[in-house]
């Protein structure tokens, strides 16, 4: 009996440690509400603290509404989360198992067997939600070599961005930093289950422009209007026009594969405080992988949710992976 204690003990010991030592986060739905569709999120931008925003969304998908979610993160090798580094993000091969990637990504260049696992994902004819910068995720700098070259923003047809959504980095519409924008819903596609719920929507970051051979297939939802000031009761500014900032559309593969996705230009951490803007992301992940969508998605936060303004270099220094760990 005790020669078994003794040897059990390593045992134990290692399924300890193994809970938490991965360089990424996994978020586990409860059993009584688990759906069975997996989600990986993609963090990793210098400005929008998607290190902040999509941990809490991913609490929310999966405590809330049963999606498995794990987050990745942009880090140094001893696992401290850095923005700034745009060449290491761990766990890139958990695409291939993934029924939904929401990517928020700026101007990454990844290994390319890294980038293997995210170019056979998008190929792979499964859904895809692109927020903010991820219309420009990436920048091939330093290899400009690699076969995965063509997906920099400064690719002739706008690198992914433009492959995919129909928008690469474009240009700031509002005065940034000055002026929020209020989202408004598209009349003509309201009951769009994905705007199931949702009627208001406001962040502090400001509009991005649209390019004039903005694609004609996309599926508009939301439009966003550009207030004065930085606060949700601000007026509008009615010298600029609206742009698209929410829409769908379809990406077609080189193998005659479809992949419906998502592109919301507002989903700064910040801007997940707006519970419609939340919603809206639930309602996503619920029809992207084709689930029926709530008539009113419970979109609490889970735990507590004080991200950081935007800014270069403005991020929590010190942070490391695990410390997202739900508590």
């Amino acid at each position: 009996m005790k020669l078994v204690a003794l040897l059990s003990l390593p045992v134990l010991a290692l399924s300890l440690l193994g809970a938490g030592t991965e360089p990424w986060v996994t978020y586990t739905p409860p059993k009584a509400i688990a759906n069975g569709k997996s989600i990986v999120l993609l963090s990793g931008d210098e400005e929008y603290r998607s290190e902040e925003g999509l941990p809490q969304l991913a609490k929310i998908l999966s405590q809330r509404h049963g999606f498995q979610c794990t987050v990745l993160f942009a880090q140094d090798a001893d696992g401290t989360i850095n923005p700034n580094n745009s060449t290491n993000v761990p766990g890139m091969h958990l695409l291939d198992s993934a029924d939904l990637v929401i990517n928020q990504f700026r101007f990454r260049e990844l290994p390319d067997a890294d980038m293997k696992h995210f170019v056979d994902y998008l190929n792979s004819g499964k859904p895809m939600m692109v927020v903010r910068t991820a219309t420009h995720a990436f920048n091939y700098e330093r290899n400009k070599q690699s076969p995965y070259a063509i997906y920099s923003w400064t690719a002739p047809g706008g690198g992914f961005g433009g492959i995919a959504v129909g928008e690469s980095w474009t240009y700031h519409h509002g005065d940034h930093g000055r002026e929020s924008t209020r989202g408004l819903i598209e009349g003509r596609n309201q009951k769009n289950p994905i705007l199931t719920g949702v009627t208001d929507v406001w962040g502090p970051t400001d509009v991005y422009g649209v390019n004039p051979d903005f694609p004609k297939d996309a599926i508009v939802l939301l439009q966003g209007q550009t207030l004065v000031g930085m606060n949700p009761a601000d007026p509008p500014n009615l010298k600029k026009a609206v742009m698209p900032i929410v829409w769908l559309k379809d990406y077609k593969t080189s193998d005659g594969k479809t992949s419906r996705i998502l592109c919301s230009t507002i989903g700064a951490a910040t801007d997940l405080e707006s519970a419609d803007l939340r919603r809206l992301f639930v309602n996503a992940a619920y029809d992207l992988t084709g689930l029926k969508v709530p008539a009113k998605a419970d979109v609490t936060v889970v735990g507590e949710y004080k991200p950081l303004m935007f800014g270069f270099n403005k991020f929590n220094k010190n942070v490391k992976v695990h410390d997202h760990d739900l508590k």
